[in-house]
């Protein structure tokens, strides 16, 4: 980890204008002065440019938030556990319990367990299975199947919401590449099609200008088929802070140049999933190639089925990137909590931490996370702010890292990326930036040193 001045970068990031919309398609090569001399363009002209290619929608994601919260709040089907602080709240669904059985139960003991609980099976995986019953509670379901000896727990089908940005402004620039050192990092490295990132979320718009060439088939948890389409919007954003194809002449530049995206649908239309479905769909994403997995989603209690499935991934050397969450909270956020993964926090374009961040020492390192562009839902462009934002430059930089250095386990990745971040707030690791914002160039350079 190291300090260093930080103003000059910012003040450039300022200037880029969503330079992707200026390159030139006939120049497929990438020219950092090409770039540099887009960085003084006036700001008018580079307005009149991207206004003549493509619109960015303002996304009221604090309406957006709020109104979800408050729904599942006044659900009569969802319940609410309250946190230490008193301030932040989990959900889970009523009237249903997940149980892991020691060994895969035969139909007939599924039978006789619904029958039980005047109930039926929602949902199996291996020895893990979803129970609903019409009478009884969820926490009546847990002293049922606990008391079982072939039971190795039972706990709620948990609900995890994207971590929906609660800020918004209507964006000119894409600050983010620069502040990071993207564009020197490119000299580097600019990812590999055999290194596969899977974005486990609301799912991906699989017609997009900006994303179409660059996905591979995925899955859809929720409705358990292979269209893993994006209804609700986050997921196509977050794949295209990653991936969005560059020097294109379409809308905004993906980190990765290369790397494709494996979309994995594991929450609704309304922007939430189960512990269950999200375990799955990480399982899934290992099992099916995946090298790198971001996760821009959280709930605040801890579940032992997704914390399974992050181990899972994690022993077949997969590198995983969750968002600590939006609530401006030290309250520990799962899986971004989880040893196993890296804990992103977000910036503002002057360096410091975004106002919603959550925070904790927990926090492993820090990535721009306002207002920032990116692909949207129904071949759009919008603008979005939040940790789900913020987590996508650090997955993106882990597929850059992989793709240049096969040879590094998830764990030296994950190290390079802390040990190379440059210093935020007070000197050392601390709650909010965790070792510091995140450095591509520095990173790509400790990843290929000894090579």
């Amino acid at each position: 980890m190291k300090r260093r001045y930080v103003g000059l970068t910012i003040g450039l990031a300022l200037g880029l204008f969503l330079f992707v919309v200026i390159f030139s398609s006939q120049e497929q090569s990438f020219n950092e002065n090409e770039i540099e001399g887009n960085l003084y363009q006036p700001l008018s002209t580079q307005q009149e440019a991207i206004e003549d290619q493509k619109d960015i929608r303002m996304i009221n994601s604090i309406e957006m938030g709020e109104l979800l919260v408050q729904k599942l709040n006044n659900d009569p089907n969802i319940q609410i556990i309250s946190h230490e602080n008193g301030e932040e709240k989990s959900h889970y669904i009523e009237k249903q319990v997940i149980v892991k059985f020691k060994q895969k139960p035969t139909e007939e003991q599924l039978t006789a367990f619904s029958q039980d609980i005047e109930g039926k099976v929602l949902k199996t995986l291996d020895s893990t299975v979803i129970f609903s019953s019409t009478t009884k509670s969820t926490p009546e379901l847990q002293d049922y199947f606990s008391a079982l000896d072939i039971t190795v727990y039972a706990e709620p089908n948990f609900i995890l919401m994207q971590n929906q940005p609660n800020d918004f402004l209507y964006p000119r620039y894409q600050w983010n590449l620069p502040m990071i050192r993207t564009e020197n990092g490119w000299n580097i490295s600019r990812g590999d099609e055999e290194v596969i990132v899977a974005v486990i979320d609301t799912g991906v718009d699989l017609e997009h200008p900006d994303l179409v060439t660059r996905l591979i088939p995925g899955y859809n948890v929720v409705a358990d088929n292979d269209n893993p389409d994006d209804d609700n919007g986050h997921g196509t954003h977050v794949a295209g802070i990653i991936a969005s194809e560059t020097n294109n002449q379409e809308g905004v530049a993906g980190i990765t140049w290369f790397n494709r995206i494996m979309p994995i649908k594991v929450m609704n239309a309304e922007g939430y999933g189960s512990s269950f479905d999200i375990a799955n769909g990480i399982i899934w994403a290992a099992d099916h190639g995946a090298e790198v997995i971001n996760l821009s989603l959280g709930n605040y209690k801890n579940s032992r089925l997704l914390n399974e499935a992050v181990r899972y991934a994690f022993n077949k050397n997969i590198v995983m990137i969750a968002a600590s969450g939006n609530d401006n909270s030290s309250q520990p956020s799962f899986p971004s909590a989880y040893p196993e993964v890296l804990a992103v926090s977000a910036v503002d374009p002057y360096g410091d931490k975004a106002e919603f961040s959550n925070y904790g020492t927990y926090i492993d390192v820090a990535a721009p996370g306002v207002s920032i562009a990116s692909t949207y839902v129904n071949q759009q462009y919008a603008a979005l702010s939040g940790t789900s934002m913020a987590a996508p430059h650090v997955t993106a930089l882990a597929a850059l890292i992989r793709s240049a250095n096969s040879d590094l386990t998830n764990r030296e990745i994950m190290d390079i990326i802390k040990r190379t971040s440059f210093d935020l707030g007070r000197r050392g690791k601390d709650i909010y930036f965790g070792e510091g914002l995140i450095d591509i160039e520095e990173a790509l350079n400790l990843a290929t040193r000894n090579q």
